[in-house]
């Protein structure tokens, strides 16, 4: 992030339409594969836990990936919102221009969908690491587990509320019913996890 925290949070709670809902989504996956790493690294080079270790250090290594591509979505998110405005502000004078107007928004808001239904699908992933560790992760650091799965599905459907508005005003019904399938399963998948790491992070803490 090529800003302070305080910094971004300021040009979100600000009146720019971007930074936005969908740039905020792919902060909060980044936030959650960041907090699955983090049990990681609290549970790699404890002997009470090196029966665990190389799937710990397996899984730090894909959660690092996952929270860099967040952030880069976090960036195209803004990028892609700012190519659908720019398309919306094209002249439409002439029968012409209408056209391409026309073209240039829909083929922006294909873009402006691919990005946030990735963003849903790196969130669905970063559950399904959260699940993978949960059990065995050191248990002073489950609550933060419970954490990483809490944000990142956040994250997730709140990306999932991008693709959706975006999908409403394309005119193509296959690819939008395409897109529509792809979203509800990453829900599913995502939901699935999700529950999962909280029902095993509500047994631990409360035996």
């Amino acid at each position: 992030m090529n800003d302070t925290v305080h910094g971004w949070l300021d040009a979100l709670a600000s009146e720019a339409p971007a930074p936005g809902g969908g740039a905020a989504a792919g902060l909060l996956v980044s936030v959650g594969a960041a907090l699955v790493e983090m049990v990681c690294n609290l549970t790699v080079g404890r002997e009470k836990y090196k029966d665990v270790e190389q799937l710990m250090l397996e899984t730090r290594e894909t959660a690092g990936k996952l929270r860099r591509e967040a952030d880069r979505l976090r960036e195209e998110d803004t990028a892609a919102f700012e190519e659908v405005s720019g398309a919306y502000a094209l002249p439409k004078g002439t029968a012409e221009e209408k056209a391409s107007r026309s073209a240039r928004i829909q083929d922006a808001l294909r873009t402006a969908t691919a990005v946030p239904l990735r963003t849903t699908e790196v969130g669905a992933e970063v559950l399904e690491l959260a699940q993978r560790v949960v059990l065995a992760v050191n248990r002073n650091v489950i609550s933060d587990a419970g954490a990483a799965a809490l944000s990142a599905r956040a994250g997730a459907e709140a990306s999932a509320l991008n693709v959706r508005i975006n999908l409403a005003a394309i005119k193509d019904p296959a690819y939008t019913s395409t897109q529509v399938a792809a979203l509800e399963a990453l829900l599913a998948r995502a939901e699935r996890s999700g529950s999962a790491v909280l029902t095993a992070v509500d047994a631990s803490i409360s035996r």
